[in-house]
Formats: C-alpha cells, structure tokens, sequence
C-alpha cells in the first residue's frame, strides 16, 4: 500500500466514525486535486491557531454573523472550519487568495457549503479590493466579518489596513516566525501587532504558543 492510499483509508475511517462531512470533503479535496501543500494548510499549527479565532469568534458574536471574508484563505480550510460548526449561524463564507491555484481546491474542498451558495472562493488581491463595495452588510444585523489571517505576508500592510473602513469587525492574526522567507511583516510581540494594527472598539487581544512561532491575535471594530 503506498502512502497516499494508507492516509486516504485512514481518513475514510474516521470519516465513517465521526459522520464528519469537514473529513468527507477534506477527502474529496485531497483525492482530487494535485497541490501537495494541502497537508501543510492542515497541520497540528494551522489547524490549532485557526481553532483558536473560531472559538474567539463565537465568544464575541454568539455565533450569529452576516458574510464572513478571509482574505489570504489558501485552501479554504478556515471557511470550512466555521461553516461545519454547528455553534455558527453564519450567512456565508468567502475565500480570498491572490494564488489563482487555489479556488478549485477551496471549493472542493468545501464542496458542502458551496452546493448550498454559502461558500465562494474569490482570487484577488487583498491590496485591490474595494473594501467599503465588499463590506456593504457591515452595518446590518448582523454585521459582515472581515478575517485576515495571514498578516506576516502583507509586505505593505499599511497600506492595505487604511483601505479597511471604520467601524468593521475584524479578526487579524500574524506571528513572530522570522525564519520563513515569505514572512515579510512578522511582529515581535503582541503589543507591536495591536500598534500596527489599532481598533476602536477591540474585544480581544492574545498570543498562542505553538512549534517553532507564536501566534497572535486581534479581534474588534476598526
């Protein structure tokens, strides 16, 4: 038995003992589509730092939001994430990438939600978007979430920050992992991200110890 059939059978398996519809489309997503980074999208520290805005994301909203928006959403797997959680009562989920390779396995990826319209994968760049066009629901009830975990990558994050409207509900993550090369705007600490990034109104600030980095995060109203 070669690799990929032994990790294929074993995620079937679980598949088949927790009814999981999140593993049965994380399957079809890796049976499917040829991005051998997937498994890197997946690991212990993706999966664990994305766990943590999740539930954060519940103990400020109550789990009721409009559209949520990931920017720098890669695979998808954040998307996924909230809407296979049952806690959430969320309008819809969009992924957006720069990398036109990753909206086929974004949405095969999260191919229950995208049957039912509730999960859209997008390629464009986070520093082009018309924020105030994409966000028009953030001012209803309940209001549209702007996410963007991936702030080490925003060489002009700035730049980009300005662009986002007053008064958005917003969830940043970024991390002090200086050794990866395509980390252009690492933080040292938690204090530097909440200057590079200040709220108005913020509801959560933290740091997550994981392997190698740690990661930080911002939850609030611009």
């Amino acid at each position: 038995m070669d690799k990929d059939e032994y990790y294929r059978d074993i995620l079937e398996g679980l598949s088949v003992y927790f009814s999981s519809a999140f593993v049965d489309d994380v399957l079809h997503a890796l049976s499917r589509c040829d991005a051998p980074d997937l498994g890197a999208a997946l690991n212990r520290n993706q999966i664990t730092g994305k766990k943590w805005l999740v539930d954060e994301l519940y103990r400020a909203t109550g789990g009721r939001t409009g559209h949520i928006y990931v920017l720098g959403g890669w695979y998808g797997v954040l998307a996924a994430m909230l809407l296979h959680d049952t806690r959430f009562d969320i309008g819809a989920v969009t992924s957006i990438d720069s990398n036109a390779q990753c909206k086929l396995v974004a949405e095969r990826l999260n191919r229950t939600h995208a049957k039912s319209d509730r999960f859209r994968a997008m390629t464009a760049d986070m520093l082009q978007l018309n924020y105030d066009q994409l966000l028009a629901g953030t001012n209803a009830d309940p209001g549209d979430v702007l996410v963007n975990t991936s702030c080490e990558h925003v060489e002009r994050f700035p730049q980009w920050y300005a662009r986002i409207p007053p008064d958005t509900l917003q969830i940043l993550q970024s991390n002090d992992y200086y050794a990866c090369e395509e980390h252009s705007n690492c933080v040292p600490d938690l204090e530097s991200f909440q200057r590079q990034a200040p709220m108005r109104k913020p509801l959560f600030a933290g740091s997550l110890k994981l392997k190698k980095y740690t990661r930080f995060m911002l939850l609030g109203y611009k």
